[in-house]
């Protein structure tokens, strides 16, 4: 295994969920929430608007597929990481279908950008309010008019692009208190696997809103690259639709990931 560097966490972060009532299925050693949209909705829906305010401040939400699982595996500070938060639900295809094989029938795939739509759908009825921190500032700009354009009266409280560099102290204390002005209830990060996640960890308890780690999420919903056709996403066939959209970036990452997937996970049942 290798060892990254450890991760930083708000030691003092105290929960105001029980985390034991998520049903989770332990793959490579991340303990996968063993759930589907409909429960995911229902569950942040009643806590992010109880009548105590958002029970899930604070917190974040890991989007796991096969290649976080495995890096994982591999690495036992960032599935800390993946552990620690308030859950890892289950983007990846294969690691719904590993949970039903192991007796969770009611897990099933839950994607990062199909709960982006969903909740986005809701935001006027519920309330929400969203805060995006990621990316380039081009594109939050192009996500900003699709969003005002594609789910009219949603409230987007605020948008950050950090710098390509590590953020000093002050710069990102600074970047905290920006966020926690505009009362969010959910912050969406898209600095991709594994710096978002880890960032999440480093803020956990800092940041008044519920984290959720959305990689490429800004990037579908600002228009920049096109999801799989429905049937794609249904069969699991996401991944070869984005293998198309771009070769050269995700090709050794699917297979590397993708094998050491089914050896340890299919045939060795870790």
């Amino acid at each position: 295994m290798n060892y990254s560097k450890e991760v930083a966490v708000h030691k003092e972060f105290k929960r105001q969920v029980d985390k034991d009532e998520i049903p989770t299925c332990n793959i490579l050693g991340v303990n996968i929430a063993a759930i589907n949209m409909e429960w995911l909705l229902e569950y942040l829906k009643t806590n992010v608007k109880s009548e105590s305010g958002n029970r899930l401040v604070g917190d974040y939400l890991c989007v796991s597929n096969v290649h976080t699982t495995v890096t994982s595996y591999e690495d036992t500070e960032y599935c800390k990481v993946q552990n620690n938060g308030l859950m890892a639900i289950p983007d990846g295809g294969p690691l719904s279908t590993v949970g039903r094989k192991r007796g969770h029938t009611d897990m099933s795939r839950t994607t990062g950008p199909s709960l982006m739509g969903k909740l986005f759908e809701v935001s006027l009825k519920n309330g929400y309010r969203h805060y995006f921190f990621g990316s380039t500032e081009e594109t939050l700009e192009k996500l900003y008019t699709e969003l005002e354009k594609n789910y009219p009266g949603i409230h987007i409280a605020g948008m950050y692009s950090p710098p390509f560099r590590p953020l000093t102290e002050k710069e990102d204390a600074a970047i905290v208190k920006h966020i926690n002005e505009t009362e969010p209830d959910f912050v969406w990060i898209g600095l991709g696997a594994p710096k978002q996640e880890k960032w999440m960890a480093e803020h956990q308890g800092k940041v008044n809103g519920l984290m959720i780690g959305v990689g490429a999420g800004f990037d579908y919903f600002a228009g920049n690259i096109n999801r799989a056709p429905e049937w794609m996403q249904k069969s699991n066939m996401e991944w070869f639709y984005r293998l198309i959209q771009e070769p050269k970036r995700l090709f050794r990452r699917y297979f590397h990931t993708n094998t050491k997937f089914m050896w340890h996970a299919l045939i060795r049942g870790k």
